[in-house]
Formats: C-alpha cells, sequence, structure tokens
C-alpha cells in the first residue's frame, strides 16, 4: 500500500470540478452582472458581512437549510397532522432564499476563477433545490400533502449537493470574507490581546 491514500471519489469530483475549464464561458458572462448587482460598493460590502467581521452567507444558509430539512423530518416522520407545519417551514424557507444568494453572490464576486467554478455548481444545485421547495410549497397548498413531500424529499437531496459544495468553498477553500484582524492571530496573539 502506497504512503499517500487516495482520495475519495467525492473529493476526486470536487477537484474535477474545480479543474472544469468548461465552465469558465458561463463564469465570464455572469461576473459582470454579479459584480454589479451584489458585489460592488456598499451593496457588496454588506452583503459580504464586512460590518460582521466575517462572511453572512454562512449563517443565512443554516436558516434555509435548518428549516427544509426540519419539514422533511415532519413529512416522515409527523404524519399528516403535522402538514401544515411542514408547509410553513418550506415557505420560511423559501422566503429566507433571496437575501441568503444575495449573500452567496457577493462572495462569489470575490472569488478567484478556480472557486467560481465550483460556486456557479453550487449555485445551480441550489436553483433546482429552490424550485423542488416552491413547488412542495404550492403542491401542499393545493391539499396534495404526499405530492409535496415527496418534492421536498427531492429538495433537500439536490440541496444536499449543494451545501457540500458549499461547505467546500468555505472550508477547504476558505471563500468567505472575513476581517483582516483575523489573518495572522494565532492562539498567543489572541491570547495577548485579552490579556493586554
Amino acid at each position: 500500500m502506497s504512503s499517500v491514500e487516495r482520495p475519495p471519489a467525492i473529493v476526486r469530483w470536487t477537484r474535477q470540478l474545480e479543474e472544469a475549464t468548461a465552465l469558465d464561458g458561463p463564469v465570464h458572462a455572469l461576473e459582470p452582472s454579479i459584480r454589479s448587482a451584489f458585489g460592488s460598493g456598499t451593496r457588496g460590502a454588506v452583503l459580504r458581512g464586512d460590518w460582521l467581521g466575517h462572511a453572512l452567507h454562512p449563517v443565512l444558509t443554516d436558516v434555509v437549510i435548518g428549516t427544509w430539512t426540519s419539514a422533511t423530518v415532519l413529512d416522515i416522520f409527523g404524519g399528516r397532522e403535522s402538514s401544515p407545519a411542514a408547509q410553513r417551514l418550506v415557505g420560511t424557507g423559501l422566503l429566507a432564499v433571496g437575501p441568503t444568494a444575495w449573500t452567496g453572490w457577493a462572495e462569489w464576486s470575490a472569488a478567484d476563477t478556480r472557486d467560481k467554478r465550483v460556486g456557479l455548481v453550487h449555485a445551480a444545485a441550489n436553483a433546482v433545490a429552490i424550485g423542488a421547495y416552491a413547488a412542495s410549497w404550492v403542491t401542499r397548498r393545493k391539499g396534495r400533502h404526499d405530492l409535496g413531500a415527496g418534492l421536498a424529499l427531492a429538495g433537500v437531496t439536490v440541496s444536499g449537493v449543494g451545501a457540500y459544495l458549499g461547505g467546500h468553498l468555505a472550508a477547504a477553500r476558505n471563500v468567505g470574507s472575513h476581517h483582516p484582524a483575523f489573518d495572522d492571530a494565532g492562539p498567543d496573539v489572541r491570547a495577548a490581546e485579552v490579556t493586554g
């Protein structure tokens, strides 16, 4: 056995996605509009979370993913009597999608090309999930709980792919705005600041 273990299939797929130059055309086509709408000036700074000291996008994704996942848990384990609550959770996630996407596009506008490729697929997966959840909400409004639950289950599956890619960007690729004070402040520096 070699000293270097072969990475898992999903890691290899993600690395291939990072290197997929076929995505550069769509990335370059979107860049000017996204930068103008979400990435520049005060609006971009607010959406990126400069005022917070780090990226705002991960905070908002928790609202969307949390409400949608909770709806699916109710669908699976709650029975018919939990249908109204599940519908409200789906609707809450849909209301939170706009600001969440805006903050993501603001981060995307400042990323490098390799990360923009992954970010574009992340956004596409999330768009499919949003479509599934919107259809779920409408279907539930029409009294078709089982179909709405099925659409939500499809949405949570696709959303999982989007969440994986978003987590990859944030954790493995360090995409996300942050205050420069965090750059060089190791544990010793932070301890000195607290006691000094």
